[in-house]
């Protein structure tokens, strides 16, 4: 006994002191956007979209089964995965923000890229952020499209797009950023370079959305931008980290998320639809990231991660997808928006030779919120106690010496703000419906009569058809109470308690369905 106390011990002290430069891996995060579990052939065995490369990490590092978003869609996962802090806790209460919507993130809020470059890192963030900034007004003044981006910026022709943006990454932790302000879909349409645009916004285009919008810039050059940025970064990194300065690169992708645009090269190659193409390139996009790592000798020293900031999009047009054998959600109930599993249980995978068993799988449930605990701990950093306070470190899984779950609850949301907890493998939604885009759908659907709250028993129904409310009211009073507490702490991991930046309702107010015309 004194002799597994004392190994014990040792490897307490080896985790929580100082990591030496040349124990320091380079971490990279690739974040992929609307992609299902479904779409990664690793996770899904009857999946039709080939992803090779996404399934290289996962056969060389370990799957994580029952990894998730805070969040199923999208600004609200940035800001759980960068923080380590539930979005929900801030005054994002539902929805997204828009391409000029106010910075999300505090000056004074701990990022996972903060906390690394206090570490010896390098950081760099690119891709498409959807963050929020602070863009300049010409007469002066910063603009403020909360809650608005749907209808357009009216304002955004008044932005004076030559002058310093404020308050983005390069202000929250990040050396370097390159990319897009928010989804592809929302202007301005136009690269940024740490605080400055690449160029004026001086033509209108559309990608769905019409706004304000570079010249030179086209939709379908964003991802291999991007991707090419990303390589260059590694290859100018790559000879600092061979001296011990390791690099941390945030890679929140713009795809497959609509517009949905392949390059030529791609159109076509899945023979499924136009989604499937564009999945497959960003499995290339995951490609050349991986040949950089091996060009560059740095691979052995590098965790990476693959994931996605929710599920698969009805815009990927699910019935093509279906017609085909493909289901973007394997056995989940939902898609992105939704509390339903599809919404928010996403692909998880990470490599780390050495350090991670290749072809390893773990059944702990995790969050993509860990992420900041979990790189503290790699460098031996101690987070301090007002931040990173959703955070639970998934080392210990990633080095296969998980003894005990690391945590048994995580909370996720809907686009509409609707609730849902973990106890276990118990689920409880506290809402009627998806909470978000499928049916019965807020807002569409007639709920009457529906239960107030679901609860399912994944273990045994991870479909969620099962609703197991009624005959389980002391389960379903206990996980409310549950939830509860842990809003009112401002907190889930133990610490002093945290204010919230806003009061926040549980029990959100569902919407009648409205009248047709």
């Amino acid at each position: 006994m004194t002799r597994i106390l004392l190994a014990l011990l040792s490897l307490t002290v080896w985790l929580l002191s100082p990591a030496t430069a040349a124990e320091k891996p380079n971490i990279i995060f690739i974040l992929a956007d609307d992609q299902g579990f479904g779409d990664v052939t690793a996770l899904n065995p009857e999946g039709k979209i080939p992803t090779p490369n996404i399934d290289r990490i996962a056969h060389e590092g370990m799957i994580f089964t029952d990894g998730h978003t805070s969040s199923a869609v999208c600004t609200p996962t940035r800001y759980s995965v960068l923080t380590g802090r539930y979005h929900w806790r801030t005054r994002l209460q539902k929805g997204v923000l828009g391409g000029y919507s106010p910075p999300l993130i505090t000056p004074d809020r701990l990022t996972v890229a903060g906390l690394l470059k206090e570490n010896g890192y390098y950081t760099a963030c690119v891709g498409k952020w959807h963050l929020g900034f602070d863009w300049q007004l010409k007469g002066g003044g910063i603009a403020n499209d909360e809650g608005d981006f749907s209808g357009g910026f009216k304002d955004g022709w008044n932005v004076d797009y030559t002058a310093p943006i404020k308050n983005g990454p390069v202000d929250v932790g990040f050396d370097t950023f390159f990319g897009i302000s928010a989804s592809l879909d929302m202007p301005p349409y136009v690269y940024i370079q740490d605080r400055i645009a690449t160029e004026e916004a001086t033509v209108e285009k559309a990608f769905h959305r019409p706004g304000p919008a570079g010249e030179s810039f086209e939709a379908v050059d964003v991802l291999p931008k991007i991707t090419e940025k990303t390589v260059s970064i590694i290859d100018e990194r790559a000879a600092a980290s061979k001296e011990g300065d390791p690099f941390f690169i945030y890679f929140p992708l713009n795809a497959p998320h609509t517009p949905i645009v392949p390059t030529d090269e791609w159109k076509g190659k899945s023979g499924i639809n136009i989604y499937a193409d564009f999945t497959m390139q960003v499995d290339w996009t995951v490609g050349q990231v991986l040949e950089a790592l091996d060009r560059n000798g740095i691979a052995d020293n590098t965790l990476i991660f693959f994931t996605t900031d929710n599920g698969c999009s009805p815009q990927a047009k699910f019935d093509e997808l279906q017609a085909a054998g493909h289901e973007p959600s394997y056995i989940y109930r939902g898609h992105k928006a939704d509390i339903y599993e599809g919404g928010h249980r996403v692909p998880f995978v990470a490599r780390w030779p050495g350090k991670v068993k290749a072809g390893s799988k773990t059944d702990q449930l995790v969050g993509q919120i860990d992420l900041l605990a979990t790189a503290a701990e790699i460098v031996g950093a101690k987070v301090p106690e007002d931040m990173g306070e959703d955070s639970v470190s998934f080392l210990p899984i990633l080095l296969g010496k998980d003894e005990a779950p690391i945590r048994n609850s995580i909370i996720s949301q809907s686009i509409n703000g609707s609730f849902a907890i973990r106890d276990g493998d118990w689920k409880l939604c506290v809402c009627p419906g998806s909470g978000g885009w499928s049916d019965p759908r807020p807002g569409r659907s007639d709920m009457t009569g529906l239960p107030p709250v679901q609860l399912y028993d994944l273990s045994k129904n991870p479909e969620e058809t099962n609703n197991l409310a009624e005959g389980h009211p002391d389960r379903v009073t206990k996980m409310k109470a549950q939830l509860q507490e842990l809003i009112d702490r401002g907190r889930s991991t133990p610490g002093p308690i945290l204010e919230n930046d806003v009061p926040i309702q549980m029990v959100k107010e569902i919407p009648k369905p409205k009248a047709k015309k």
